[in-house]
């Protein structure tokens, strides 16, 4: 796997593709496989605000054609306000609970329990926690 600086400067990149023109909330996802092979995804806005996409979602499709969600290992979450000011750290971005559920389809087919690296802003500010603390009890898949 790459290190975790890599893995926060793709999402701080994706972060950038971000298309946020109503909450001027950007978040950018990068999700890597043990491989190390990377996706990204960006929050995605629409008028009609429930046709949005969360950026775990955008970065978690893209990871499924890439590599497939059973292979995921870990991600990391970059966001915050498009005017920020300048040098000024923020709260880290936590996965809403839809995308909780995402990212515990991916662990429940990976077998593990992902690993998830929260940030702000500016990738400074950080909480690194795994998909099973953040949702303890879920819907899972049935066994195969």
């Amino acid at each position: 796997m790459n290190n975790i600086e890599t893995l926060i400067k793709a999402a701080m990149d994706a972060r950038e593709q971000a298309h946020a023109p109503y909450s001027q909330f950007l978040v950018g996802c990068a999700v890597e496989n043990a491989d190390g092979a990377l996706a990204r995804g960006a929050n995605m806005e629409n008028a009609c605000y429930r046709l949005g996409v969360c950026a775990e979602q955008s970065a978690l499709a893209a990871a499924q054609i890439a590599f497939g969600l059973g292979n995921v290992a870990r991600l990391a979450i970059v966001g915050g306000p498009l005017q920020a000011a300048e040098g000024t750290r923020g709260e880290p971005v936590m996965p809403c609970g839809g995308c909780r559920q995402a990212i515990m389809e991916a662990a429940t087919l990976s077998g593990r329990d992902i690993t998830i690296v929260c940030c702000d802003h500016t990738g400074q500010e950080r909480v690194t926690t795994t998909i099973k603390a953040l949702l303890p009890s879920s819907f899972t898949l049935p066994p195969a």
